[in-house]
């Protein structure tokens, strides 16, 4: 394998291929586990609720990259909303992870790449989506090249969906996102956020025994531990 000269990016590499040694012994993201289920089920619903927001109904023509897509998970979210697999695009850094994307979903476009260099032609895309890969990202220099790559490809007046931490105090291998810091990496573009997602401790607590007293919970907006963000494209 040919050494990465950027620290940030082989560093990124290594703890990736960590968290895949570790899948098989931790299940908090097992679809097995009700907690996982129920966090990616009110995900589902407030990003519903955010596409409406926009006026964007029909997901069948929008050409779809994603940052960071792992195995592919995200993507088949889409899929569910109406997204057609020869439309999407996932990038990502290890192979491996890509392997098992086009395995679960073959018809969609996979490229192992450093999202500080995208292989795209500028404006290619209606949709970029962001989903807790910029929290990995410590260094800020890395996060601003891949934002400007972000913006690059976004068409005009098309937008990118964030989802990440604002804070992850138990995993010093990422690095909490404030709104703040969204608005600089993004200068110009139209923002519009909202913290949703109870807590991953709290939610692993409570699901499934008591899901009323959580979703009660999730409305207290400090208890929620991730932004959704609408990121818009000037016209």
């Amino acid at each position: 394998m040919t050494k990465d000269p950027d620290p940030e990016i082989a560093r990124l590499r290594e703890e990736y291929a960590r968290r895949a040694d570790d899948a098989d012994s931790d299940d908090r993201y097992s679809s097995a586990n009700p907690a996982f289920q129920w966090i990616l089920a009110t995900r589902q619903r407030a990003i519903i609720d955010f596409f409406e927001r926009f006026g964007v109904f029909d997901f069948s023509k929008l050409r779809i990259l994603e940052m960071g897509c792992g195995s592919g998970g995200v993507l088949e979210e889409f899929i569910d909303l109406g997204s057609e697999p020869v439309n999407m695009f996932g990038v990502d850094l290890l192979w491996d992870r890509l392997r098992v994307a086009k395995y679960k979903i073959e018809n969609c476009s996979w490229v192992s790449a450093d999202g500080q260099n995208l292989p795209f032609s500028a404006e290619t895309f209606d949709l970029v989506l962001q989903f807790t890969a910029f929290s990995s990202i410590l260094n800020l220099s890395t996060k601003a090249t891949m934002a400007k790559e972000m913006m690059r490809v976004l068409k005009p007046g098309k937008g990118i969906l964030w989802y990440d931490f604002i804070w992850n105090p138990l995993n010093r291998q990422t690095r909490g996102i404030p709104i703040t810091q969204v608005r600089n990496l993004f200068p110009g573009m139209l923002i519009t956020a909202r913290r949703i997602t109870l807590a991953p401790p709290i939610s692993r607590t409570l699901i499934p025994e008591h899901q009323r007293l959580a979703t009660a919970l999730s409305r207290i907006s400090f208890l929620n531990s991730h932004l959704l963000v609408w990121i818009q494209k000037p016209g």
